[in-house]
Formats: C-alpha cells, sequence, structure tokens
C-alpha cells in the first residue's frame, strides 16, 4: 500500500449559504489523499496499475462545478465520485477549503475534510 497525494487544487466555485455566493462565487483549494497499492506500478512504470492525477483532477473539477450550500456536501461528493470511478482507489481523504468567506470579520480560510473508504460503498 502507498500515498498518492495531490494537493493544491485550485478552483473557483458558487458553494455557500448565501444568495450572493451563488452569484459571485469564490476560489476554493481541495487536497487529495489517496490510499492505493501501487507496487506494480512501480515495478513495472505502468500508469495504469495505479490512479492517474488527471483523472483526480478532472473528478474534483466536475464536482466543484455542481452548486451546494455547505462545503462538506462538496467534500463528500467529491470522495463518492473518485471512490465509484476509479477502481485502485481503497481510502481517500478530501479536503476542500475555501478561501476568504463571507463572514464579519477577517478570515483567511475555512475548510473541511471528508474521508471514505471503497468499503463503504
Amino acid at each position: 500500500m502507498g500515498v498518492i497525494k495531490v494537493s493544491g487544487i485550485k478552483l473557483y466555485g458558487y458553494h455557500g449559504c448565501l444568495d450572493e455566493e451563488a452569484q459571485i462565487g469564490c476560489n476554493y483549494i481541495v487536497d487529495i489523499s489517496i490510499e492505493t497499492d501501487f507496487s506494480k506500478a512501480a515495478e513495472k512504470d505502468d500508469l495504469t496499475k495505479t490512479v492517474d492525477y488527471v483523472k483526480v483532477y478532472e473528478t474534483v473539477k466536475a464536482e466543484m462545478a455542481i452548486r451546494s450550500k455547505l462545503i462538506e456536501h462538496v467534500a463528500k461528493r467529491i470522495a463518492d465520485s473518485m471512490l465509484k470511478s476509479i477502481s485502485q482507489i481503497k481510502t481517500v481523504e478530501v479536503s476542500v477549503r475555501k478561501l476568504n468567506p463571507p463572514v464579519k470579520g477577517e478570515i483567511e480560510s475555512a475548510s473541511v475534510t471528508f474521508s471514505a473508504s471503497n468499503q463503504k460503498l
């Protein structure tokens, strides 16, 4: 077993409970940590035996394009979608960070982390 991390996926999204967030949107950063067995890929130098970063990015981008009120919901959707579409994943951890959330104060970001495994699906 090993861990693959795809970090700092920067996307623009329209998530939030406020109407303004649906219209204006804001920047998000998504980090993915995947537990998988990539021993055959490492031995054979074969991309088909591991998790392709391009598929990870495409999955995150597609789910981030679907509006949600809560980033908790977005993180769960990303994790579920990855487990369904990438069979090599044993467990996945998804962190979604909302930059400059609209609050009455100065906050750099708000984030959530959601973990899921293939055994749950």
